[in-house]
């Protein structure tokens, strides 16, 4: 079982790139969208494969944000560079910084050893599924050639903005005082 748990978390790093390749270089939007799926329901069996089983690795922590992360970058950068939209440009460069920023949130209070201050909130699982709703509802769009479907993802990625502002602020919150 822990096997198939990592290689969940090994096929978010693997098709990342590839999503970014079949859908910029190739417009192959609909087997993007058919992978970006896998990879989204890969991250949710992961996390639940391994609670469920007792099969949690300290490798498995560190590999399944970091796989999130490349899934993450790699889609809205494809996003971005089909849309040659500079607000959505904006949103998914302030999405990606507030990612970065509770990664170091994270690790700064692993190294320090400070409990619980940037623990993932069920506010921020909403977050990510905002984000994975409005990246698959882009890649379905362009894949039917959909200008509302654009509009409505660029909608839902705002809110996904929002909410990941939001938690941002809070995890920052939670280390300072927690500092």
């Amino acid at each position: 079982m822990k096997n198939f748990i990592m290689l969940l978390t090994y096929l978010r790093i693997f098709f990342g790139p590839l999503i970014f390749v079949f859908s910029v270089f190739f417009e192959m939007y609909l087997v993007s969208l058919i992978a970006f799926i896998i990879c989204a329901v890969s991250d949710f069996l992961d996390g639940y494969l391994a609670r469920k089983f007792n099969q949690e690795s300290s490798l498995g922590k560190l590999l399944d944000p970091i796989a999130d992360k490349i899934l993450l970058c790699s889609t809205i950068f494809a996003i971005i560079l089909i849309t040659n939209d500079y607000f959505i440009g904006l949103m998914g460069m302030i999405i990606l910084i507030r990612e970065f920023w509770v990664s170091g949130l994270r690790e700064y209070t692993a190294v320090n050893q400070i409990q619980g201050a940037a623990d993932v909130s069920f506010l921020a699982k909403i977050k990510t599924s905002l984000q994975f709703i409005a990246i698959a509802s882009y890649l379905l769009s362009f894949s039917q050639g959909l200008s509302l479907g654009i509009f409505i993802s660029s909608f839902i990625l705002f809110l996904s903005l929002l909410v990941s502002l939001k938690t941002g602020t809070s995890y920052t919150r939670n280390v300072l005082r927690l500092k």
